[in-house]
């Protein structure tokens, strides 16, 4: 099977509201990055974090065709998807600087933050560690008789592991109302793709599987947007899951710092120009002005300073609450789940000068 991509199409006018809210997204999550990058640089943001930026058409889009209850699963490269999610921005900044505010109290951080509220079952630090969290929550759903849909979002690199090909196949023989997403920016960390595949379009995979497979522009949110929709709804009716492999690019590193010496200058700036914000700009030519463009960056780094704030406002976690939430049922010391939790913080109390008896059970 053949695939190739279809170039974009104007906007028709019944696209217009749709553009605009997938370029107030996009313009919202590049804000949150640029924010991410400047203050992890300034080191006030613990551990690691990787951006999407020139990636934002794809979070935008196939969110924007979800339901809250629905479900997603991250990677590592998680703050998009997130945010387009319907996270708020607030307890997602409060989370990178590892603050009690944070959505998961500031233990989660860039690469495991989860928000249980919204379907975001979580980013994740293991390269395909989210497909059986997919293929789960849709198994779930079928069990329950829901029409709920589960998304699992990836990257080049995943698509060489086993859990790819091990969940894809149990969504496929199952008809689970599930959708595979791949982000390919042509990278697997500092790897590119011409290295580990002898095969140009990884969609060809899900051939393999009988699963259907569509190959879109990365860059075009809203044909994004339109093939998450027909996937989405497809599942919806119990006809099972779909591939949808996004062409796209990342044009920083691999983390913050990275220092890119597997790529060189003049390809990522080639890639400038493929920028998902700047293309469906243009697209909206004549329906969108340049105050009402710039009002959209305006409101999403005021956005993102309230969240700044904040975060700076909120304490850091009590060294006491490490291992709340860790266990199911660490709440209850009379259960074997929470009696456990108990003697696991009871181990490590002598290196907590703040923490209280391991038997006061939990504080929140």
């Amino acid at each position: 099977m053949t695939y190739t991509l279809a170039p974009a199409a104007p906007l028709a006018e019944g696209e217009i509201a749709l553009g605009k809210t997938l370029l107030q997204m996009m313009v919202r999550i590049r804000a949150l990055e640029e924010g991410i990058e400047r203050h992890f640089l300034a080191g006030e943001i613990p551990g690691f974090a990787h951006l999407s930026i020139g990636q934002e058409a794809v979070a935008a889009g196939v969110c924007a065709a979800l339901r809250r209850d629905d479900y997603i699963a991250s990677t590592h490269r998680g703050h998009g998807h997130t945010l387009a999610k319907g996270a708020a921005m607030k307890a997602m900044v409060a989370e990178l600087f590892a603050r009690s505010d944070g959505m998961c109290r500031g233990k989660g951080g860039s690469m495991h933050i989860a928000d249980f509220s919204i379907g975001m079952l979580g980013a994740n630090g293991v390269v395909a560690g989210g497909f059986g969290l997919v293929a789960g929550a849709a198994l779930a759903a079928r069990l329950r008789k829901t029409d709920q849909v589960a998304v699992c979002f990836f990257g080049d690199g995943a698509t060489n592991r086993g859990p790819f090909h091990e969940n894809l196949n149990l969504a496929a023989i199952w008809d689970l109302p599930a959708l595979f997403v791949l982000e390919n920016n042509r990278y697997a960390s500092t790897t590119s793709t011409a290295e580990t595949m002898k095969i140009e379009d990884v969609a060809i995979r899900a051939d393999g599987y009988g699963m259907p497979a569509r190959i879109v522009d990365g860059f075009d949110a809203v044909a994004v947007h339109h093939a998450a929709l027909d996937a989405i709804g497809r599942a919806r009716r119990g006809a099972g899951p779909t591939f949808i492999e996004c062409k796209t690019y990342r044009v920083r590193g691999h983390y913050i710092g990275d220092p890119e010496r597997y790529r060189t200058k003049d390809e990522v700036e080639a890639h400038k120009s493929d920028d998902p914000i700047v293309r469906l700009q243009a697209r909206l030519a004549g329906e969108l002005s340049q105050g009402e463009f710039e009002a959209l960056w305006d409101a999403a780094k005021s956005e993102f300073a309230e969240a700044l704030s904040f975060a700076r406002a909120s304490a850091p976690p009590e060294t006491g609450e490490a291992f709340r939430g860790a266990y199911a049922g660490d709440r209850d010391p009379e259960t074997p789940h929470g009696a456990f939790a108990l003697r696991e913080e009871a181990s490590f109390a002598p290196f907590f000068s703040d923490a209280p008896s391991a038997g006061t059970g939990s504080v929140h």
